[in-house]
């Protein structure tokens, strides 16, 4: 394989907060989306979720 060394420049140009930048904005929408899933389960009368891998979440308010 033919590696070559960065320049100086291509060094300098590169920003390592781009991966908190994304984890970040992943934790937030997936935060966001159990609170909206947690909100609908408690203010209805009946609900049902199922999530990937098999969760599933029932309420049943009688």
């Amino acid at each position: 394989m033919n590696l070559i060394p960065l320049t100086e420049e291509e060094a300098s140009s590169c920003r390592p907060g781009e991966a908190f930048t994304l984890a970040t904005v992943l934790l937030v929408f997936s935060v966001v989306i159990l609170t909206i899933v947690a909100y609908k389960l408690f203010t209805s009368r009946g609900a049902k979720v199922t999530l990937p891998d098999g969760y599933k979440f029932e309420w049943d308010s009688k």
